[in-house]
């Protein structure tokens, strides 16, 4: 069994302890860097202060970016699938014309 790791984040000026199994620390901590810099760039941008509302936004961005990748993903695999299916179409005409089929 993986040891645990016990360690403490600061999110929007609360101090969080976890959990962690070792492999996920550095994700973690890289996570909590890129919230805590939206966080700042949406307080400076639009003046919010309020710490809740910073941080729906935050949740929404991040999902967002989330949900787009699978989306592009998605329809990144359909192309592949449609090349390939091309692909072996050619791959049996050319069989076909030589007799190898």
């Amino acid at each position: 069994m993986e040891e645990k790791l016990k360690i403490k984040v600061s999110i929007a000026d609360r101090v969080y302890p976890l959990t962690v199994t070792p492999d996920q620390e550095e994700g973690i901590r890289a996570a909590v860097k890129k919230i805590e810099a939206m966080t700042l760039q949406l307080e400076e941008n639009f003046a919010m202060r309020d710490k809740q509302d910073v941080l729906a936004f935050c949740a929404l961005q991040f999902a967002s970016q989330v949900e787009q990748n699978r989306i592009q993903n998605e329809e990144g695999l359909e192309d592949s699938k449609e090349k390939l299916m091309e692909f072996n179409n050619s791959l049996d005409t050319i069989l076909l014309k030589h007799h190898i089929k």
